[in-house]
């Protein structure tokens, strides 16, 4: 996906770090509601550009990883403090455990059951007990909405617009197509149009609940409202039951 390999250094003018805060400061309500004990350490699978983590690492300390070299390279002069790992989210195993777990929209690359478990593998690898795994995607089943957005920002001699267009091919199935096109403009260069095919994944409510229950997940649905209301998004809240004691 071109966004995320030789586009990554425009990510920023694409979807901006400030336009995180709100929902940073949900992941922190929600992951104090639902852990056990003191939250000090969050994990972040598909980190991306870092826009999560650059609000986020004012209450965590934050490891960051992500399957594209060139997104975390992002990230890294967004956050040098936090730790930045290569890695897949389905398949990472750092050996160690984190207070919170955060999975936000990469998670909707991944376009089967055998990859989301997969994923959901992974965080509760890396979930202490007693901790807490969230998992923000953009949609579900039930909330899929085929749909035309567009934006972009304007940066340092250089500025970027997109058209971004979501349509569900086939309703029966577990994936939906994303299409962008993306306008770059740098300097007095002539405006550049890139275009970018993005296949994602969509499951409903009730398979992701049924898939983090059977990993020993404690799992539930939160809708959470964004943008004073203009947005509601599904937040599965997983918490690691803690061991108990012998």
């Amino acid at each position: 996906m071109r966004l995320y390999s030789e586009l990554a250094d425009w990510f920023h003018l694409l979807t901006a770090p400030e336009e995180y805060a709100e929902e940073a400061a949900e992941f922190v309500r929600l992951a104090e509601e639902a852990g056990d004990g003191e939250l000090q350490t969050l994990l972040e699978l598909g980190a991306g550009g870092g826009n999560n983590a650059s609000h986020l690492k004012a209450r965590f300390t934050c490891t960051l990883t992500d399957v594209s070299e060139e997104m975390l390279a992002l990230s890294r002069g967004l956050n040098p403090e936090c730790e930045h790992v290569v890695g897949d989210m389905r398949t990472l195993r750092l050996g160690r455990t984190f207070d919170v777990v955060l999975v936000h929209d990469a998670v909707m690359y991944m376009t089967t059951e055998v990859d989301l478990r997969a994923v959901f593998e992974t965080a509760f690898a890396h979930t202490r007990p007693g901790g807490v795994a969230l998992f923000q995607p953009d949609c579900t089943r039930e909330t899929l909405v085929e749909k035309t957005d567009c934006g972009g920002h304007d940066g340092d001699n250089r500025a970027l617009r997109y058209l971004e267009w979501v349509r569900d091919p086939n309703p029966r199935d577990s994936t939906y197509e994303v299409d962008y096109l993306v306008a770059l403009r740098e300097g007095d260069a002539p405006v550049r149009v890139v275009q970018d095919h993005h296949v994602e994944g969509v499951f409903a409510n009730n398979e992701w609940l049924e898939w983090l229950g059977a990993l020993g997940f404690e799992a539930r649905a939160e809708r959470v409202v964004y943008d004073d209301g203009a947005e509601e998004i599904t937040v599965f809240v997983a918490r690691r039951p803690a061991e108990r004691a012998r």
